[in-house]
């Protein structure tokens, strides 16, 4: 059954690789459940709930990607959009938190309209390939640099904005000892690579875990809750109380409109909208490309599916009680150690289901025994830019600005948009537009994100 419906030898594959893929993706994602509820309870938002509400989201949006377009791709609630959610728009601008996840939902159902009317899919197509593999190797090195801050290998400077950690002071037993087992789990997953050994990446995680609980029975490391430093030994294993949801769940529709205005709520709408349609496409183009899911022309077979479930999962999330739910770059994690049908999207919504009842365990997963994976990741995304026409500068130079952007931006969106404009001003100013044939949508991209940094 499995064979039939997710076509595995189709897409070279077995149910051994794809069931350790997805687990792989889960384990690389898993710091979401943790990281979310933190942020949107700054809002006022009951953590445990907008937990439930993170893993429920997550499970339908991954599941919806694995049934209509049979890909390895994962779905949670995006990081930077949750920020946006609570630092920007509820803290910020004073909105309450019903209303931010009203701006979500809404936004949701117009990604629905835009998903079923090709308009989404005419963006992607519009693309050209080079900016594809720019933007694979943009998130490869985003992703990489996202593992190397989670595992304060790099740290905030202010002389130099980012610099190393040092191992010297009196920080070694907290975050001293968590960077050296980072580069340890690193050096262990790459082993690992090198020998061939199957679910390497998930290996890596596990291995750089156990030291760590072996570093803190022995004393290494010390747990420092004020300075963000956890027990990494599980306090609990399970636990069946739900009753917090229903403090997110449907609150969506109560929000009051009356101290907010129609303009102001459609401006937080676009954002919402605007940031989560070029990070998922980036996500898409991204990890596509590394799994060679891109036919000749640069297009995704099956992409309509992938952007349902993307926008449905959106505003479900926003009724579950979280913010924008989106593709998630670390499912690159996933198609590296193998995953290539929806089946590895099947595991990995599983466990997000089972992470409401599991999740004092897999809250215990440190952030540096997750970074080795990501920055390992962003190793084999980075391949792509072999596929870069280096020796044509109007190609090249957009390709290396959509490179440099993301990372130094923290942000997927930012660096298509700075491709976008310099990939079609470049060529028109030097008159190839004819000779590229660049389509009108790739003109109206370039004037919306000029109108994006004019006006937001």
């Amino acid at each position: 059954m499995l064979e039939n419906f997710f076509k595995l030898k189709e897409n070279k594959t077995d149910v051994k690789t794809e069931v350790l893929a997805g687990i792989t993706t889960f384990m690389t994602m898993a710091y979401i459940l943790a990281v979310n509820p933190s942020i949107l309870s700054a809002t006022g938002m009951d953590a445990q709930a907008v937990l439930i509400a993170t893993a429920l989201a997550s499970f339908v949006g991954t599941l919806l990607m694995a049934l209509l377009a049979n890909y390895p791709f994962a779905l949670a609630p995006g990081m930077g959009l949750n920020a946006y959610f609570a630092y920007t728009v509820v803290l910020g601008m004073g909105y309450s938190w019903q209303i931010a996840l009203m701006a979500v939902f809404v936004e949701g159902l117009i990604f629905l309209v835009l998903s079923l009317t090709n308009v989404r899919e005419a963006i992607f197509n519009a693309i050209p390939l080079t900016l594809k593999s720019a933007v694979s190797v943009g998130i490869g090195l985003f992703v990489a640099f996202i593992g190397l801050q989670d595992a304060n290998l790099i740290v905030n400077s202010d002389a130099t904005l980012v610099t190393y950690q040092t191992f010297k002071g009196g920080t070694f037993n907290t975050v001293g000892i968590t960077a050296l087992l980072a580069l340890i789990g690193v050096v262990i997953t790459a082993i690992l690579i090198v020998k061939n050994v199957k679910g390497n990446i998930l290996l890596g995680i596990f291995a750089t875990w156990i030291l760590g609980i072996l570093c803190q029975l022995t004393g290494l490391y010390v747990p420092n809750p004020e300075a963000g430093m956890y027990s990494l030994i599980p306090s609990a294993i399970i636990s069946f109380d739900f009753s917090s949801f229903g403090l997110t769940f449907g609150q969506v529709f109560k929000a009051d409109f009356s101290s907010v205005s129609i303009i102001n709520f459609i401006v937080v709408m676009f954002a919402f909208l605007f940031v989560d349609l070029f990070d998922t496409l980036g996500t898409l183009i991204g990890v596509a490309s590394k799994a060679d899911m891109l036919d000749k022309d640069g297009k995704l077979p099956r992409i309509k599916g992938a952007l349902l479930s993307d926008s449905i999962a959106t505003f479900v999330g926003a009724i579950f009680g979280t913010s924008t739910t989106t593709t998630y770059v670390e499912s690159a994690s996933g198609v590296t150690a193998g995953g290539r049908t929806g089946l590895t999207a099947v595991v990995t919504g599983v466990l997000f289901l089972l992470s409401v009842i599991f999740a004092p365990l897999f809250l215990t997963i440190p952030s540096f025994a997750i970074a080795p994976a990501l920055i390992i990741v962003g190793f084999y995304m980075i391949g792509s830019v072999t596929k870069i026409n280096f020796a044509d500068a109007s190609e090249a130079i957009p390709a290396y600005l959509t490179i440099v952007a993301m990372p130094l931006a923290y942000s997927i969106s930012e660096g298509i948009a700075i491709g976008v404009i310099s990939w079609t001003i470049l060529n028109v100013v030097t008159g190839k537009a004819k000779q590229k044939n660049i389509s009108v949508l790739m003109y109206i991209l370039t004037v919306l994100f000029i109108a994006k940094y004019i006006f937001l």
